[in-house]
């Protein structure tokens, strides 16, 4: 969550508000009906939504819902979903990792990508230089591919 505030609610009787600096992982699994709205009548709200596949079929719906201090994490790569969870990441189904990082002007930030795996940067604010081109807000390039 970006801004503002999203309630959510399915066919389970699951219903949550999900608030700025929270990340929520929804597993349909084997199928809910389900709804997501702003939960205010007067402030926006700004999410991201990111649908990652899992790596088996059948799982059972499920939710999980945690708050990050971004603020805190600051200049640093922030882990907030992941298959392996030991740093109080959201457990997602595949293996994937999700990072933030809340960086300042003017800083510079490296991500270790390891030999075969493949990146995605999505800018939410401001501008950033990535091998000297700049990226804007909304823009999110696929990063290439490291050589094994």
């Amino acid at each position: 969550m970006l801004e503002g505030a999203l309630a959510h609610q399915d066919s389970t009787g699951t219903s949550s508000v999900i608030k700025v600096g929270e990340v929520q992982r929804m597993s349909a699994g084997t199928g809910i009906s389900h709804s997501e709205y702003n939960a205010s009548k007067t402030e926006p709200v700004h999410f991201l939504q990111i649908w990652i596949i899992p790596a088996e079929k059948g799982l059972k719906p499920g939710y999980e819902q945690r708050s990050f201090n971004f603020e805190r994490s600051s200049g640093n790569w922030l882990r907030v979903a992941a298959r392996d969870v030991h740093d109080g990441a959201v457990m997602v189904h595949q293996d994937v990792e999700l990072s933030v990082a809340l960086l300042s002007k003017d800083k510079r930030i490296e991500y270790p990508l390891q030999a075969g795996r493949h990146a995605w940067l999505q800018v939410i604010r401001g501008a950033v230089t990535l091998n000297d081109k700049t990226l804007r807000e909304g823009d999110g390039p696929r990063l290439p591919t490291k050589k094994r």
